[in-house]
């Protein structure tokens, strides 16, 4: 579930279909004051329970601990473009609004700036725990009003893992952590010339990968370009988007390379849609991929139950953070999103969510979801627990570089943002554009999108 990948023009379509089947799993969440209806994204894998199970463990705990009170479960099985689709239409209305939804961190500001969700303040003031979430994490589910919209159920973090069987056979080191930029090509260079029949690097790219491309492949590269104390796509001060950095121009030659040099998937592949699948599904369980620029949440993928069992996958690969470009300090970067719990603008019963949010947050619920999840902990007090901490294999590693991590400035313009991002990403890809023509096509259409809020670097 972690990764995110939308069309914005999926965002957009509002179909006669959707509406009706919308129309069948509201009825009014008003409508009986002592039930709270919960809306979720349901796995397309139908192998795939790990959100499911756990709901329904906290719905067990949640009327027990309310006696007379009722929760009933909205799941929503759709793609991740549909699920955003589904559910802003949802919010819409009071008939169809739920008591209280998944909220992915990459478009709640569009929804609050919609007026579709409510703020949590006056309930956060109150909550004891509260103290005990990561203020990064706070500031995921914060809009621009600077209230606070969700309450995160865990985060994500990116780096880069390797087969560390293709490394012995390229004569590469099984410990491998590399310094710069030009180490990762370096050993993908190795990789190429001395294990054939596999790939290399992947770095994901183009528009049919979506934020994926967005945030896993290009701003794991962007946020190395500086010393980590700026955002390089947004400036903070001026409140306006970043046009015409170097770092960005680093970062799609990077990426030009990787693709143009055949260190990466072949280009058809790599635009396939499903191709994030293929990777985790077959590519690295076969051994047939090197180096993968890719996420905390990958076991989850693997583990008993799942469908994907892949029970040595902690020792045939090996783990190391993304450097930043020249090595500067701080040495790592990552990218984090996750997703929040919030409650609907037009929820019959928000006292009533919240609640139920409480009764999942608790440190033991909590860190349960993150386990079951192969997610990162956003509670302080789970962070530091050993039975967390050593639940799986890579949990501190990913945990630790929480430190180091960056969130996406998303606001109410991002998605287009990212979309103008996966543009120019694709057009090295496939060499239709050199970087310099990509990176002006893209400070073109930012000065677009947002409205000309840009400043020049």
């Amino acid at each position: 579930m972690r990764p995110t990948a939308v069309s914005i023009v999926a965002l957009a379509l509002v179909t006669t279909a959707t509406a009706a089947s919308l129309t069948s799993c509201g009825s009014g969440s008003g409508s009986s004051p002592d039930t709270v209806k919960v809306s979720f994204k349901q796995s397309m894998d139908n192998s795939v329970k790990v959100t499911d199970t756990y709901l329904a463990d906290i719905k067990k705990q949640f009327e027990k601990e309310y006696p007379g009170k009722k929760v009933e479960l909205v799941p929503i099985k759709a793609s991740d473009a549909d699920y955003y689709t589904k559910l802003q239409q949802m919010l819409r209305s009071p008939r169809t609004a739920p008591d209280l939804v998944y909220e992915d961190t990459f478009l709640i500001n569009s929804d609050i700036t919609s007026g579709y969700l409510k703020p949590l303040d006056s309930y956060l003031a109150k909550w004891r725990d509260w103290g005990q979430f990561i203020d990064t994490a706070k500031s995921a589910a914060r809009g621009e009003d600077g209230k606070t919209y969700g309450v995160p159920d865990g985060t994500d973090t990116r780096g880069l893992w390797f087969d560390k069987r293709v490394f012995e056979k390229a004569g590469l080191p099984t410990d491998w952590q590399p310094r710069s930029w030009d180490d990762v090509l370096a050993a993908a260079r190795t990789i190429k010339k001395k294990v054939p029949g596999v790939t290399p690097l992947n770095v994901y790219t183009g528009k049919a990968a979506g934020e994926t491309a967005s945030m896993q492949g290009f701003e794991m590269l962007l946020y190395g370009t500086n010393d980590g104390t700026t955002d390089p796509l947004y400036d903070r001060t001026s409140k306006k988007w970043i046009a015409g950095s170097q770092g960005f121009k680093d970062a799609l030659s990077f990426v030009r390379t990787v693709y143009q040099q055949k260190l990466g998937p072949d280009v058809s592949d790599a635009l396939d849609p499903n191709y994030r699948n293929t990777v985790w599904g077959e590519l690295m369980p076969q051994g047939k991929l090197g180096i993968n620029l890719d996420g905390s949440w990958l076991p989850q993928n693997w583990g008993k139950g799942s469908g994907h069992e892949w029970s040595d996958w902690s020792t045939r690969l090996g783990l190391a953070y993304m450097p930043t470009q020249h090595g500067q300090a701080p040495g790592k970067v990552s990218m984090s999103g996750g997703w929040t719990w919030a409650i609907p603008a037009k929820a019959g019963n928000p006292d009533l969510a919240f609640d139920f949010i409480k009764t999942m947050q608790t440190k033991a619920n909590a860190e349960k979801w993150y386990i079951a999840n192969s997610g990162i902990a956003v509670r302080k007090d789970v962070a530091s627990d050993p039975s967390y901490t050593s639940a799986q294999p890579g949990t501190r590693f990913f945990t630790d570089l929480v430190a180091s991590t960056h969130y996406r400035p998303a606001y109410t313009a991002y998605p287009k943002v990212s979309t103008a991002i996966q543009e120019a990403m694709e057009s090295v890809t496939t060499g239709d554009a050199s970087v310099d023509k990509a990176a002006s096509t893209y400070d073109s259409t930012l000065k677009d999108v947002t409205d000309n809020q840009v400043v020049t670097q």
